[in-house]
């Protein structure tokens, strides 16, 4: 099956299940929640081994097909892939939300292609789809404090300062990937990236 160009796949990485759904590493499947929230969607199950969501941002406009692949972080790629195919859309109208240390707290950075920066879910989605073309919404997390683990300090909530201005992190990235759609990667990143 063929989509027009106008229409996005947008993957949130996270891990499945209740208790992972505040951690830090669910961060992109949150931004997905309040994107369904603006397009009024429900996520259902598909059998891509994935939670689906799709609607479109306004009447004629792009379609979003919103998805949580329903594995682990490290195994994002299937679900992501098999996606792709089932919907027919290209690398470079995948939109993958994700979690980022190397990116400040309460900050979002765009970018299209490259590595996977040593975070597996990109890295299982880099090789499933063979392709680096998608682009990336990194919702900045932070480093963690002290000597911390990053794998630990992924795999907890939010501190409660964080947690206050969540919620504008969290529009800031649903923005950020709306703006992708109606007017380019670039001038989302200009809006993004330009000092405050």
């Amino acid at each position: 099956m063929s989509a027009d160009t106008n229409t996005w796949l947008v993957a949130g990485l996270g891990n499945p299940g209740p208790g992972y759904s505040g951690n830090r590493h669910n961060v992109g499947q949150m931004v997905l929640d309040e994107l369904a929230a603006r397009i009024q969607a429900r996520f259902k199950t598909h059998k891509a081994n994935a939670l689906v969501a799709e609607g479109w941002l306004s009447p004629g406009g792009p379609k979003l097909i919103l998805a949580k692949p329903g594995t682990y972080m490290n195994l994002s790629g299937k679900p992501v892939a098999a996606l792709a195919k089932f919907y027919g859309i290209a690398p470079d109208r995948i939109i993958v939300i994700h979690d980022e240390l190397d990116v400040p707290f309460d900050t979002v950075r765009l970018k299209q292609g490259g590595g996977h920066g040593g975070h597996n879910g990109l890295r299982d989605i880099l090789a499933a789809l063979g392709s680096a073309d998608f682009v990336r919404v990194r919702v900045g997390v932070g480093r963690p404090p002290g000597r911390q683990d990053a794998a630990d300090f992924v795999l907890k909530d939010f501190s409660s300062v964080e947690k206050a201005s969540l919620p504008i992190l969290l529009t800031d990235a649903a923005d950020a990937v709306e703006l992708i759609v109606t007017d380019g990667l670039n001038a989302a990143q200009q809006r993004y990236h330009s000092p405050v």
